[in-house]
């Protein structure tokens, strides 16, 4: 079992509040509980014996009362606990990688700030409470039994360290289990985000029903992870079932023979009783509830490291930014392979790309593009180190969403309007844009809805102008735009290389014409 992380209330500091109260509850439900059992013992004992049975009744019954409104309010403050830190984390999460010069790969990315994040909320809304109530109920019920009846409490003390015991070897399976189908499901979801994004291509190539049988290939895995974890939890949850109800077994046989040989009073013994399956009852119920919230408990892992890798990153840089050569990109023996399959689709880049314009050239399936997003930190490189600072990266297909022109200019930060028209006026398109009714304040359709190929093509050139990353990184940016527009580009990509570093992906003649430097990708991705 992995007991509760308090690095959650430093990271997520609007916990602690929920945490205090889900602890007091937590002891109040406890003295609750012990109360019952007692109350129950002399309900009994006064039906039995004929005694007067209204102080009993409403003791029973105010404790029930009290425990179900104890029970309510626990389970409204933990699912409210869970959902803020999820919100908090996830929040968090794209604060820091939207700051970070090397953020996560896209798949990693994905998982943690979407599964990952939502499986946290039942480590807090389930598995806290239950955590609070292993601290105070059994230790609770163990000096009640001392106190009624210290032979019975001798049985429960010898036998209650047996489950946490059982409970600790098997959740370390079970973590193991979980890590390894989390890792399964992180493959899944980015090779499928792949493929999607690449679909059209895979259609024009013939290659879309290969992918079928990959995905399928990739989600097997899953599930077998996923039924291995689910068969583990069941088997674990029937162990300790078991070992608590033969522990309980044996305090009632104790107690029975007592009371057969009349050594013991019966409102004793059937205290003694009642008493001895609350010592067990919380830690099954932790058990129960660790296997529900592993996947939290496995999520919050990665996702705290991921903070605090931002922390040392952050020490790291201000530390060594004397020393560091601004604008520069190195790679060291990077090799990629796409998650979930044997495409290797770089192996062994040596890369080192100062200020000017390098290009990027290759047979198509050789990896450029992926070698852009590598460097922008997108993927994250089986092997090999990569070094650079912050990017701007122009895809094929970059990002105009429905909004302004200003805003889709201005994405990276506010901008003053000098420097907005000073960009358009760059790569000429200020005609165009004092054209419209509206100016840069005029709307923008969806993935650029209302503007020309060699628009779109100019106005994210601008976006990069505007951009304070020293370095910008294009894929493809003259293709699909007529002669004119693309002439233009080249103009634009020339001046940004004279004070940045610029890696853009090209086979136009007139952009190699123009490069610096060149770095050639050699044969397409291959199968090992």
């Amino acid at each position: 079992m992995k007991p509760f992380d308090p690095r959650i209330l430093r990271v997520v500091p609007a916990t602690r509040g929920p945490v205090a109260a889900l602890a007091g509850i937590g002891v109040a439900q406890g003295i609750a509980t012990i109360g019952t059992a007692f109350a129950l013992a002399l309900l009994v004992v006064s039906v039995v014996r004929g005694q007067d049975l209204v102080a009993p009744m409403v003791w029973t019954g105010g404790l029930f009362v009290v425990r179900a409104l104890l029970g309510a309010a626990s389970e409204s403050i933990a699912a409210r606990a869970g959902t803020v830190v999820a919100t908090h984390l996830r929040e968090q999460l794209l604060h820091v990688w939207s700051h970070r010069t090397t953020p996560p790969s896209r798949d990693r990315a994905l998982t943690l700030a979407t599964q990952g994040t939502s499986a946290i909320e039942p480590y807090i809304a389930k598995y806290l409470p239950a955590l609070v109530a292993a601290a105070v109920v059994p230790p609770l019920a163990i000096v009640c039994l001392l106190v009624v009846d210290w032979p019975s409490a001798l049985v429960v003390i010898l036998t209650v360290p047996l489950l946490p015991l059982f409970a600790a070897l098997i959740g370390a399976t079970t973590q193991e289990d979980t890590e390894r189908r989390w890792g399964s499901l992180r493959d899944l979801s980015g090779h499928f985000l792949d493929v999607m994004r690449g679909l059209p291509t895979l259609v024009n190539y013939g290659r879309a029903e290969r992918q079928v049988e990959v995905i399928g290939e990739v989600s097997q895995r899953h599930r077998r992870a996923t039924m291995r974890t689910l068969r583990l939890a069941f088997m674990s949850a029937a162990a300790l079932e078991l070992l608590a109800t033969i522990s309980v077994a044996i305090v009632a046989v104790v107690v029975g023979l007592r009371l057969t040989t009349g050594s013991m009073d019966l409102l004793v013994g059937l205290t003694a009783i009642l008493l001895a399956p609350e010592a067990y009852w919380p830690i099954r119920r932790v058990g129960t509830e660790f296997h529900s919230a592993a996947d939290g408990a496995a999520a919050l892992d990665e996702i705290l490291a991921e903070l605090e890798s931002h922390d040392v990153e952050d020490t790291r840089t201000k530390g060594d930014a004397p020393f560091a050569l601004p604008g520069t990109v190195t790679l060291a023996g990077v090799d990629y392979t796409y998650p979930g399959t044997e495409r290797t689709v770089l192996e062994g880049i040596d890369l080192v790309a100062g200020p000017g314009l390098t290009v990027v050239t290759g047979p198509s399936g050789c990896g450029k593009t992926t070698l852009l997003e590598v460097i922008a930190g997108i993927r994250r490189p089986d092997r090999g180190e990569v070094s650079a600072p912050e990017v701007h990266l122009v895809t094929q297909r970059p990002f105009l969403g429905a909004g302004t022109l200003r805003a889709n200019l201005t994405i990276a930060g506010p901008v003053e309007s000098t420097d907005v028209w000073q960009a358009l006026g760059e790569v000429g398109l200020v005609e165009a844009i004092t054209a419209l009714p509206r100016g840069v304040d005029s709307p923008l359709g969806d993935d650029g809805f209302g503007l020309s190929a060699g628009q779109r093509a100019r106005l994210v050139l601008a976006r990069a102008l505007l951009s304070p990353a020293p370095v910008v990184l294009l894929d493809e940016p003259t293709a699909h735009v007529d002669p004119e527009s693309a002439a233009t580009i080249g103009d634009v990509i020339t001046r940004l290389a004279a004070t940045r570093t610029v890696i853009a992906v090209s086979h136009q003649p007139d952009l190699v014409a123009r490069e610096d430097h060149h770095v050639h990708l050699g044969q397409p991705a291959v199968t090992r």
